[in-house]
């Protein structure tokens, strides 16, 4: 039965030393309606026995039966037929006084010799209401008077019956069941033990510590589950032993008191079964995010390897600037580009394995989902942008070679054409014949012209096709005159001798060459060379740096095309899926009519940036001054992303609880996404934070130059819908308050701050507030109302803690006062109202973050104030009667106190 638990620990020493007191004392049988029985057999030192050992004995005895039938009550048998009515008197009287459970009947069997059966009637008539019994005390002259009462079955030998009751046995089940009981209990308080040393063990940081963590819990629980499996083999033990009897004789049948430690045994085996299932579900729980934490340790260990690596690659890369001044240089670069992307093969590969492990592990249900996906994300970023370098390098390196192979054709080319032009005798050409001859030569090198022409480089290299222009010019202006004197002469030409040098020979042109055309060439296509070397050295630079303001713009242009085509993908393949009668079956219900909650305000997005913020930075390729205004222009319009944010919470819980149905699995594969829906539906918060990286490297580029000023408005506006966002974000998280957010005007700033607060009219005036402990308050300023909430944080399943704002107080900012430094403390400034009734003193972080608040607060006070008397003037101008609450701003030096004094009653403060 239900044992009593102050008895467990000393009932096996008891059982030992008070033997004497158990035979005398024992459980016999059941009554005709269960109720047990307890036999007080004649017992010559049952005065002697102590007041305490005999209610322990007692109390235990009646502990046993099960509480179904311990409260039929109790029936008591004492024999006291050879003994005197003084011993029934002191029996009664003890059982009266000290029995612990319920009493049914009370049945005495009074001494046999006459004379003390005499004094026993006359003693129960005139003692029966001194032992202070309820129940009726049945006086029995013999064992087959007792018979009448109670069925022989239920009674032992020496009173009749046929009930076999052996004492030494029932002592030895007894001892055993309650070692058997401390041991459940001594096995279940280490179990809670261990549990709650596990729940309160903070995870390691390091691979290391968290093997050595993870191998000291298992070999605990591996000693624990033996010590488990001892238990309920002693518990089996003990069950076997108790049932002997049964599984000796099939006719033997278990006594009431043998099948109620049969019931505790198995009650106890229970116990202990419930125990076990319940440890080992939590430690399953606990060894698996154990387990979870050194995948995640040898992750992030991983990762910091491999992103060392890859930027270490990457300041290489990045460094690899030159680009040759000649075929062979750009030819040895190429080789070196090609050994720097062989080094990186093995680096990038690693990546890219760890990338697809950490996306198994975020597939796996991975508690630090939210901690492995950007690192995910960054290391394919690392891997895309190395790809995307090592491709440019190639591109500019190819160019180069073939640039400086055309270089090297034209120069040459252009040497000779000249070399050819010089060469030719002006003597010979004065004739026809001459002049034709001349012709000839120059139409047949012309031919060859084609071979060298750079007409698709003209946009790049103005000055190298110039100077190629102008050869041709050259060889036109000789044509036109050979061409005449070619021509029939209308009258003979006095031919001119020659000069006596010798022509130069062609096969040796370096070393006669035509006096100031061919030298002053030369030096042109030097100085072209050098400075074609020049300017590819700079346009790398540019990109290399990104301070290029069409790098930028590109840049923005093409991730912005990534972006809509990706916003795309999204409601094509997954938010109109949901509408695909083929698929509806796939929708798990939790997700029916939630499309909006899923994928919030995603359509109006896609359709801003597809239809008008694409097209109008696209605009901005040829115009890249036009960008800052492109931005300023669509303020408005980014708005839409505070309220994609605001329902971003409700987005994550819906996929937490839907996310991996076969219908989005199905989706996924159909787009052939590597990453899942959630990774995706991230991308407009990542998009809104990269507008302001795009427009701070433009500022760099543009630093004291023309078009700072809109570069600067531009990032201040975009900075201002991030704190919009983020303001909002937290704003929805205020709970509590029973009016209506909306209503309180514009949120111009939030944060936590340390507040003390004096409440002048209570009854326990604070005359010094600096002695007390502050209260941590998170602070909402509104244009009408400024609100005290408690921050709150809750732990998710699996997931990060979760911020809720609690509100706590309220104050409308037309009746507060500020002072800006409170007992010399520069980070404190004090607020109140009506008459420094109620102040509260608030302690920001830093001086800066005060002065920030400080003037927010004087510009809603100032504008209410302007506000008011602009109302004021147009009632005088109008003859209408006006009051104002708002009275007057008064500024004094010390102390800094701007007070906002109003008529209007304050609103109840309440407590923070």
């Amino acid at each position: 039965g239900t044992l009593n638990k102050s008895f467990v620990s000393s009932c096996c020493f008891m059982c030992c030393c008070l033997l004497s007191l158990l035979s005398a004392l024992s459980p016999r049988g059941r009554g005709k309606d269960g109720a047990p029985i307890i036999t007080f057999p004649e017992f010559a030192g049952f005065s002697e026995i102590p007041d305490d050992d005999f209610l322990n004995v007692v109390t235990y005895l009646t502990s046993i039966p099960s509480l179904e039938a311990a409260s039929i009550g109790f029936i008591i048998i004492i024999d006291r037929r050879r003994d005197k009515w003084s011993a029934v008197k002191a029996s009664l009287t003890r059982i009266a006084g000290a029995f612990p459970g319920n009493l049914q009947l009370v049945f005495v069997l009074r001494p046999s010799r006459f004379i003390q059966r005499a004094i026993a009637d006359i003693g129960i008539k005139l003692y029966r209401d001194d032992f202070k019994m309820k129940v009726p005390i049945i006086m029995l002259n013999s064992v087959s008077d007792l018979h009448g009462y109670i069925d022989k079955s239920q009674l032992t030998r020496e009173l009749g019956g046929t009930l076999e009751y052996g004492h030494s046995q029932w002592i030895h089940h007894r001892t055993a069941i309650e070692n058997f009981a401390m041991t459940v209990k001594t096995t279940a308080q280490m179990l809670q033990t261990f549990g709650t040393d596990l729940a309160e063990t903070e995870l390691p940081n390091d691979v290391q510590c968290t093997e050595e963590l993870l191998s000291s819990h298992t070999e605990h629980h591996s000693k624990l589950k033996d010590e488990l499996k001892l238990a309920v083999k002693q518990g089996a033990t003990l069950l076997t032993c108790i049932r002997e009897p049964v599984t000796r004789s099939a006719n033997s049948k278990l006594s009431p008191d043998e099948l109620e430690n049969v019931a505790t045994v198995e009650r106890l085996l229970a116990q202990l079964d419930e125990t076990e299932k319940a440890f080992d579900q939590f430690w399953t729980k606990h060894h698996l995010k154990l387990e979870q934490c050194l995948q995640l340790r040898h992750f992030e260990h991983d990762f910091r390897e491999v992103k060392l690596t890859l930027d270490n690659l990457m300041e290489t890369l990045a460094g690899f600037a030159d680009i040759g001044d000649s075929v062979t240089r750009v030819e040895n670069l190429l080789k070196e580009q090609k050994h720097l992307e062989e080094k990186g093969q093995e680096p990038l590969e690693k990546a890219q394995s760890l990338a697809l492990h950490g996306e198994q592990l975020i597939q796996n249900n991975h508690y630090a989902i939210d901690s492995i996906r950007p690192k995910c994300v960054e290391l394919r970023r690392i891997c895309d942008d190395f790809t995307n370098e090592t491709k440019k390098k190639y591109d500019i390196l190819g160019k180069s070679l073939e640039l400086h192979k055309q270089l090297d054709k034209a120069s040459q080319w252009c040497e000779a054409g000249i070399y050819l032009l010089a060469s030719q005798a002006v003597d010979k050409c004065q004739s026809q014949e001459g002049a034709e001859t001349a012709l000839v030569e120059i139409e047949k090198f012309l031919v060859t012209a084609k071979e060298h022409q750079l007409s698709n480089l003209k946009e790049f290299y103005n000055q190298i096709v110039q100077k190629l222009e102008d050869v041709q010019e050259m060889f036109d202006k000789r044509q036109v005159s050979l061409k005449k004197l070619a021509a029939k002469q209308t009258r003979p030409v006095q031919p001119v001798a020659p000069h006596p040098e010798s022509s130069p020979k062609r096969a040796s042109p370096k070393i006669t060459r035509p006096a100031a055309v061919g030298r002053g060439f030369l030096c042109v296509v030097k100085a072209i060379n050098r400075n074609t070397n020049f300017f590819f050295t700079c346009a790398w630079l540019t990109h290399s740096t990104l301070l290029s303001f069409s790098h930028i713009i590109n840049e923005l242009i093409e991730t912005e095309r990534v972006y809509v085509e990706e916003l795309q993908s999204i409601i094509e393949g997954y938010a109109s899926e949901m509408d695909n009668p083929n698929l509806v079956h796939l929708i798990p219900s939790a997700l029916q009519n939630k499309k909006e909650i899923l994928f919030g305000n995603l359509p109006e997005i896609y359709y801003f940036h597809n239809r008008i913020f694409l097209k109008e930075i696209e605009n901005c390729i040829e115009n890249p001054e036009l960008l800052a205004r492109c931005f300023l222009k669509r303020k408005e319009d980014l708005q839409i992303y505070e309220k994609y944010c605001q329902n971003k919470p409700r987005s994550e819980a819906l996929w937490r609880q839907c996310g991996d149905s076969i219908f989005f699995q199905e989706c996924q594969r159909k787009l052939d996404h590597k990453l899942s829906l959630d990774a995706y539906l991230l991308k407009p918060v990542q998009r809104i934070t990269k507008y302001q990286l795009l427009l701070k490297e433009m500022l760099k580029c543009s630093k004291n130059s023309e078009g700072t000023a809109e570069l600067e408005e531009a990032l201040a506006t975009v900075l201002d819908i991030i704190k919009s966002v983020n303001d909002s974000m937290h704003q929805i998280a205020i709970t509590g308050y029973e009016g209506d957010v909306s209503e309180l005007g514009k949120l111009l700033m939030q944060g936590s701050f340390n507040v003390w607060t004096d409440h002048k009219k209570g009854h326990n005036k604070v005359k010094d507030l600096a002695r007390f402990k502050p209260m941590q308050r998170h602070l909402f300023l509104y244009t009408k109302m400024l609100l005290f909430c408690k921050k709150r944080e809750e732990n998710t399943d699996g997931h990060e803690k979760t911020a809720s704002y609690s509100f706590k107080n309220s104050l409308k900012m037309s009746t507060v006062g500020i002072t800006e430094n409170v007992k010399g403390d520069n980070k404190k400034f004090e607020i109140w109202y009506n008459g420094r009734e109620e102040v509260y003193i608030i302690q920001a972080s830093s001086v800066e973050l005060k002065n920030t608040w400080i003037s927010e607060i004087r510009k809603v006070l100032t504008g209410q104030l302007e506000a008011c008397r602009g109302r004021a003037h147009r009632a005088a101008a109008g003859n209408v009667s006006f009051s104002c609450s708002c009275q007057k701003i008064n500024s004094r030096k010390k102390g800094h106190v701007i007070s906002y004094l109003s008529d209007a009653p304050a609103p109840n403060a309440g407590l923070l």
